[in-house]
């Protein structure tokens, strides 16, 4: 690794640290970073450290998980819209590209018809989010061979029929409870993050990211068109099956506990692309670095800065859309590929 690159992966590491530590340490109750270590001792092992009940419960039962949460969730959509990316060769990919995000929201939404609250909206969000994928194949594969055109055409269409299904949904709903909970859920937010939930949607997250990773190398010659790869002996339609399984599974398990959030899947790969250039054995950990700290900050914008909480969805596309706009002015689509 190149000197350069060294300095580079240790900045977007200490970005991270210092990310994790703002979002613990700030809110109506500010904790020092010392105050943080103490807190999560005392809490995790019982052991008195000097902290106050209130400290531990802030820090070890609130903005621990949630810190956590965010880095697993930034990390995950960050990694799925980078793989997409390479997988699907166009620069405008991200996550929900084959429908997970769509399927996602319907199902939440239908689970806070069936059950008046959002209890049972990540197992349900969880579930559709993975058969959109799954329509999503078997969408392509009627139109005939499972190509990546058919695919994205597969994936466009089988989006378009969860949004209407979702706007049915909406239409269909209390207004003065279940529509509210429906439209936040949709916008996506990590306050609602419970440890119930949690195992099964890390679970998913962290195979889904462990299986990105190693397909990094198929991924980069899958870039290079599916003829090319397949003459130098790579398997392409497991290959291909492998990113989407994972790129699916990380993402579902994300949006499954933070609803639908956008633009993360699609910026974060390219910063990291303009930073360390386009071989995924490298970018895609790159970007796992870069989406967890950018999706912890913005979380921790959303909840400090006004009294109510606003919705990740909301920030991620105040800050995404103009960067993305400066990305695209500054490097002139000259760091793609």
């Amino acid at each position: 690794m190149k000197p350069r690159n060294g300095l580079k992966w240790l900045a977007a590491t200490a970005i991270l640290l210092g990310a994790a530590l703002i979002s613990i340490g700030v809110g109506r109750y500010p904790v020092t970073p010392v105050e943080i270590v103490l807190s999560i001792i005392q809490g995790l092992t019982g052991h008195s450290m000097g902290m106050s009940p209130e400290a531990v419960a802030i820090v070890v039962g609130n903005r621990l998980p949630r810190t956590l949460a965010g880095l697993l969730v930034g990390a995950s959509l960050a990694a799925s819209g980078c793989a997409f990316q390479g997988l699907f060769r166009n620069p405008l990919v991200s996550q929900g590209i084959l429908g997970v995000s769509s399927g996602a929201g319907f199902g939440a939404a239908l689970s806070i018809l069936l059950f008046s609250g959002t209890v049972m909206a990540p197992p349900f969000a969880f579930v559709f989010g993975l058969c959109a994928v799954w329509l999503s194949f078997c969408v392509a594969r009627l139109c005939g061979q499972v190509t990546v055109l058919m695919l994205v055409l597969g994936g466009t269409i089988v989006s378009s029929i969860f949004s209407a299904l979702l706007s049915l949904l909406k239409y269909i709903a209390d207004p003065y409870n279940q529509l509210a909970s429906i439209v936040f859920w949709n916008m996506g937010s990590l306050a609602s993050v419970e440890s119930a939930v949690l195992p099964v949607a890390v679970a998913a997250m962290a195979a889904g990211m462990l299986l990105l990773l190693g397909s990094a190398s198929w991924i980069n010659v899958l870039s290079m068109g599916e003829g090319e790869a397949a003459s130098l002996g790579i398997p392409v339609h497991r290959a291909r099956a492998v990113v989407v399984a994972g790129a699916t599974l990380a993402t579902a398990g994300a949006v499954s506990i933070a609803g639908t959030i956008g633009w993360i899947g699609l910026i974060i790969p390219h910063m990291a692309r303009f930073l360390i250039k386009s071989d995924n054995r490298r970018l895609l950990p790159f970007s796992m670095l870069l989406g967890a700290a950018f999706l912890v900050l913005v979380d921790t914008l959303c909840r400090t800065l006004t009294g109510a909480e606003i919705p990740l969805g909301i920030m991620t596309a105040l800050i995404g859309g103009p960067f993305f706009i400066y990305l695209l002015r500054r490097y002139k689509g000259g760091g793609w590929q």
